[in-house]
């Protein structure tokens, strides 16, 4: 997975690699550092 650090946050879905299901991504970046991150199942 890629993160875009020139974006300060974001939030979006993504299928999983290996079996597909979509995960929600949010992070935080601060001057180019990354300074939260989460990822987990939709919940549907």
């Amino acid at each position: 997975m890629l993160l875009d650090p020139s974006v300060e946050g974001q939030s979006f879905i993504e299928d999983c690699e290996v079996c597909c299901r979509p995960i929600q991504v949010t992070y935080s970046i601060e001057d180019l550092e990354l300074i939260s991150f989460n990822a987990g199942a939709l919940n549907e």
